[in-house]
């Protein structure tokens, strides 16, 4: 009897053991310590009422378990359901770099994170918070945990802030959130990327110069975000002196269109950091390398009709300029001399014609060169360019001034104060047409007419340096052909009024265009030098000194027939120059400060006036606002271009602009390229552009912006964004 129950009691202990066993391996995770713990932490340490706010997913993985990114592989990614108060938004989750889940075996599973991960999140409050009170916003996570096996795993979240008056400060957590693992970056301002795949290949070459994986002993890997690129076969990456290529199989799989590479590059950089660049490019449908297409970074928007279609904008562009703010103040320069030009010989009105041509084809020769020396991908170069050097605009505004002046009366240059233009028939006065040329092309450049931007995106972005260069030359011939063939055609110039005593007035009233000229240009200056007032009275201070240095030459420098009296008003006059020149030269440039434009209600009748404030520009303002699910429309601005500030006068002088904007919450960013910025022409480049204005609308659930045209009216930004 004994030994029967022995029997029994030693089987049921079997039993119990065999039972017992999966609670310690397998079905582990069930239990309540499961090996990936979710919980919502603050990387903002308040809400601000109608602000953004950012929060992070921190997933703790136990050793050997790992969840998945957003293009997992074998599992599928991490979700996050809100329940959020009323009026509140949800962004996206910001997905830091992955990295590659292999098994005991080394086969690549998937894409994912291991150790302790934070997935970023902007939510956006509503504008009604009553500070000093508190918010918890709450949701429910969803992930797939895997080691030998996988298991689904789901958890709720909370998190509880306090709602502020001001701008929370930033929580202590929130840098190493970005650092590690590392959140994907723009690709730095002088990276050039391409990526090719020849017609029916299986392959993808990803092109990146520099190479930012140099010096370092890791293999770079490239982590498609929408399954285009096979995740699980191997990519074999060569380093040829700058250039790091990578051959990226394409999925057998994959379904899409497969137009553009997308996702992240992870590498390790000289100094063993783990990081990874943002990539996002055309696919050229070549069968040429990568690596030789990366003088030009592919683009969503291209030139259409090739070059002969390229030329078309430029010269067009070009007849237009005539047209624009910028170059009116030299018409009347030009109209003056065609007047005094009536009566003369035809070949002289030709020559006239012809110098103030070359004047133009060479300043506009000089210009491409420098551009082309200056590497406009890489130093942020484009139309306007040289602009962005304070030295220069100073020079422009004392030139101006300094023809405004001789307009006025105040002095003559070559000519006689009874005698406008009489010398336009000698040597001298060729050269005057040569250098009105010049002037033409340097206070043209704050213009952009339309199809300029586009001949001059295609110029500058994506072609050789000799159809940049005859780019520029139609250009130029579409600036000086009105011109030109007045000179050519007698009979036309017929037309103009004679030569009299009206010549004179229209000449002093000519002066004024120059003057608002000179004004807008020191507005430029002012804006590059906006936190240096020291400089800023020394530009003004500067200015009447050489207004005085004009007065000294005209009253006493050219007193004809008074020896002394002249080389006392020219010696002056060169004193009050150089000092004006020594005064006025800037010296320190400073970021321009992020104005915000209110639009105040006219008077006699009250209304309600909305403000658009405008927010800084930057990728990860762009990736925040989008992430928020918010409309974002994006200026690429300067002071110096005159288009922008016509356009930005029309269009957000609209009561009904106004409105949208507010009602709709659009966040408007302003890029401004004043000074010089090189992460501006980068991001110019990508859409192949390189001049200024440039308006993009970002609107949810659409990948790709929309681009504005040059010129706006209210009506064409209100179409774009309700469509």
């Amino acid at each position: 009897m004994f030994s029967r129950l022995s029997h029994i009691f030693f089987a049921l202990a079997i039993l119990g053991i065999f039972c017992a066993w999966p609670l310690n391996g397998r079905a582990a995770p069930l239990a309540s310590a499961a090996p990936v713990k979710a919980s919502l932490v603050a990387l903002d340490e308040g809400i601000q009422p109608g602000k953004p706010v950012m929060v992070a997913l921190k997933l703790e993985h136990d050793a050997h378990w790992h969840t998945y990114w957003i293009n997992a592989g074998t599992g599928y990614p991490t979700t996050i359901a809100w329940t959020l108060p009323e009026g509140w938004q949800a962004g996206e989750i910001q997905w830091p770099v992955p990295s590659m889940i292999k098994d005991r075996q080394g086969s690549v599973t998937g894409n994912g994170y291991e150790g302790v991960t934070y997935l970023p999140i902007v939510l956006t409050a509503p504008a009604n918070l009553a500070s000093g009170s508190q918010v918890t916003l709450k949701g429910k996570v969803d992930w797939l945990m895997c080691a030998d096996i996988c298991i689904p795993g789901s958890a709720d979240v909370a998190l509880t802030l306090p709602v502020v008056a001001g701008a929370p400060k930033a929580s202590a957590l929130r840098a190493s959130v970005f650092a590690t693992p590392p959140m994907p970056e723009k690709p730095d301002g002088d990276a050039r990327i391409a990526a090719t795949r020849a017609a029916g290949a299986k392959t993808v070459t990803l092109a990146v110069s520099p190479n930012p994986a140099r010096g370092s002993d890791g293999a770079p890997h490239f982590f498609s975000s929408d399954a285009f690129i096979q995740y699980d076969q191997p990519q074999i990456a060569q380093a040829g002196g700058e250039t790091l290529t990578l051959t990226l199989p394409v999925s057998d799989s994959y379904d899409g269109e497969g137009r553009r590479l997308a996702g992240v590059l992870a590498f390790k950089d000289s100094k063993g950091v783990y990081r990874g660049y943002e990539i996002d490019v055309l696919l050229n449908d070549s069968t040429a390398d990568a690596g030789a297409s990366l003088g030009a970074v592919p683009a969503a928007t291209g030139s259409a009709g090739g070059i002969a279609g390229t030329l078309v904008f430029a010269f067009i562009g070009g007849l237009i300029l005539n047209l624009m703010p910028c170059v009116f103040p030299v018409l009347g320069i030009k109209i003056l001399g065609f007047v005094n030009q009536a009566g003369a010989s035809r070949r002289k009105v030709v020559m006239h014609g012809v110098a103030f041509t070359a004047g133009v084809l060479v300043s506009f020769w000089l210009l491409a060169g420098a551009l082309f020396v200056l590497s406009p991908g890489s130093q942020g170069m484009g139309w306007g360019y040289q602009l962005q050097y304070p030295w220069v605009v100073f020079c422009v505004t004392v030139v101006m001034l300094a023809f405004a002046l001789n307009m006025s009366g105040v002095f003559e240059i070559g000519m006689s104060m009874t005698s406008v233009g009489g010398k336009l028939q000698s040597k001298e006065g060729f050269a005057g047409s040569f250098f009105t040329g010049a002037l033409a092309t340097v206070v043209a450049t704050p213009c952009s007419a339309p199809f300029l931007g586009t001949a001059l995106g295609a110029a500058l972005v994506s072609m050789t340096r000799a159809e940049s260069f005859l780019v520029f030359t139609v250009i130029a011939l579409g600036l000086s052909t009105p011109y030109l063939l007045l000179s050519f055609f007698p009979s036309a110039v017929r037309f103009l009024p004679r030569p009299g005593a009206w010549m004179e007035t229209f000449k002093q009233f000519m002066a004024f265009p120059l003057y608002a000229t000179v004004g807008y240009l020191l507005w430029v200056l002012i804006g590059q030098t906006a936190e240096d007032e020291f400089a800023i009275r020394g530009i003004m201070f500067a200015l009447v000194l050489i207004a005085m240095a004009a007065w000294a030459y005209g009253r006493f420098g050219q007193a004809f027939g008074n020896t002394k009296r002249r080389i006392t008003g020219t010696a002056c006059a060169v004193a009050f120059l150089a000092g004006g020149l020594w005064f006025g030269w800037p010296r320190s440039v400073t970021e321009p400060s992020v104005d915000k434009t209110v639009e105040q209600a006219g008077s006699g009748q009250k209304k309600e006036v909305h403000a658009v404030a405008w927010e800084k520009w930057s990728p990860q303002a762009v990736a925040d606002a989008r992430a928020a699910g918010n409309i974002v429309y994006v200026d690429f601005t300067a002071r110096w271009c005159a288009t922008c500030q016509v356009n930005k006068a029309v269009v957000f002088g609209s009561d009904e602009v106004l409105k949208f904007f507010h009602e709709h919450g659009v966040v408007a960013l302003k890029a401004d390229w004043t000074s010089r910025s090189a992460e501006i022409g980068a991001e110019l480049a990508r859409f192949n552009r390189s001049a200024v204005p440039f308006n993009l609308i970002y609107k949810p659930g659409r990948t790709e912006p929309v681009v504005l045209p040059e010129l706006l009216t209210p009506g064409i930004v209100l179409d774009a964004l309700r469509k």
